[in-house]
């Protein structure tokens, strides 16, 4: 396909990584972004158990990241696919969309890098590509040479138009570019914060894939904030911000390459983060508040030394089948069955879809999901 590059900006060749940063002009900036997400950390070190209260927001952050490349689900239609079919992709292909599949992976795939790194590997080129990998390893991304560079030159334009905004480097400088990136990031005499900054901005421009470069480079921005010691756990997101600032975020990255304003996507990229600390203590505080609460109503509905087990379960799985949950959740299984019949019977569960024949019957924990649904 022919395509117009007359309008577009080149990527950077010779010029990461930037030297000169400005750090007096960064400094408010930094100084704010680093006690904001200060700020979150400790809420995160308070909880008795992050994961299970912010996992329904890597489910947000998968929706929110994979929306920005076009691709439209929603939280309740992931959490659904993985209830009935957990890792059965084919299964899930025969019944839901293939934008949903693609968002049930993004949301697998940080999970997997999470895993890794705790394990001792290091954010490298090689979790990288792996985490590519499990990201297009089913649907229309399979197509797409999963978890290998490129090997031709890819361009960024708008979707459906032949016009290029940019052009990343070329496949023959890929291999320096990114050596020189991970050089970077493994940088410790560079503040975390501007260490994600420029490592963000330098793999969206260097794109080392034929597809999912913008989903990857987002996830990189929590593994590297977790890595370097900023937060406590992998549980910072913050697509909705790139999101709602999508005009700009475009034109700063575009910015680096055009002038070599690596101090004007810095400070982008710093306000982003400030500000999306703070919605994120605020979304958390609100889970922890209503976990509280919960625990309560649960012991006062289901009278059972169960009752926090299946509130647990239910944090963890806000969309669950009835089944998956008397099998897992660590309850008797006539126990389990009384659950939920109770839950339904005060509202606190929904019905997504009915039991018939081999099918379980699909619920949902509908106030938990008005809290973090996008």
């Amino acid at each position: 396909m022919i395509v117009d590059t007359s309008q577009a900006v080149q990527y950077h060749l010779g010029k990461f990584p930037p030297t000169g940063l400005d750090y007096q002009r960064l400094m408010p900036g930094l100084l704010g972004a680093t006690a904001a997400l200060a700020r979150y950390d400790q809420m995160l070190r308070s909880l008795h158990n992050s994961e299970l209260f912010l996992a329904p927001l890597r489910g947000q952050e998968a929706v929110v990241s994979s929306r920005m490349e076009g691709t439209i689900s929603t939280l309740d239609e992931i959490l659904q696919v993985e209830a009935e079919y957990g890792e059965d992709d084919a299964g899930a292909a025969l019944e839901y969309r293939s934008d949903a599949i693609e968002t049930v992976l993004y949301r697998r795939a940080l999970g997997a890098a999470q895993a890794r790194l705790e394990q001792g590997q290091p954010l490298s080129e090689s979790l990288v590509r792996s985490l590519h990998r499990q990201l297009l390893s089913f649907g229309r991304g399979a197509k797409k040479s999963p978890g290998a560079y490129k090997r031709e030159q890819n361009y960024i334009g708008e979707r459906g138009s032949r016009r290029v905004s940019f052009v990343p480097v070329a496949p023959e400088h890929l291999d320096a570019g990114m050596e020189a990136l991970f050089a970077m990031i493994g940088d410790p005499t560079i503040p975390v914060l501007l260490r994600t900054a420029l490592a963000h901005a330098e793999f969206e421009a260097l794109h080392p894939f034929e597809d999912g470069n913008g989903r990857v480079g987002r996830m990189l921005i929590t593994l590297m904030l977790w890595q370097g010691g900023a937060i406590a756990a992998p549980h910072f997101y913050i697509s909705r911000y790139f999101e709602d600032y999508k005009e700009e975020y475009l034109d700063r990255l575009r910015a680096v390459s055009a002038n070599d304003d690596w101090d004007g996507w810095c400070l982008f990229f710093l306000s982003a983060v400030e500000q999306q600390a703070i919605r994120n203590l605020e979304v958390a505080q609100e889970i922890r508040d209503f976990y509280e609460e919960m625990k309560v109503r649960f012991s006062e509905l289901l009278a059972s030394r169960f009752s926090i087990a299946a509130l647990d379960y239910l944090f963890a799985n806000p969309v669950f089948s009835n089944n998956r949950f008397t099998r897992e959740a660590g309850i008797p299984v006539q126990t389990a069955a009384r659950f939920s019949r109770v839950l339904l019977q005060a509202g606190l569960l929904q019905t997504v879809r009915e039991a018939s024949g081999r099918r379980p019957a699909i619920y949902r924990f509908e106030p938990l999901m008005a809290k973090v649904r996008v």
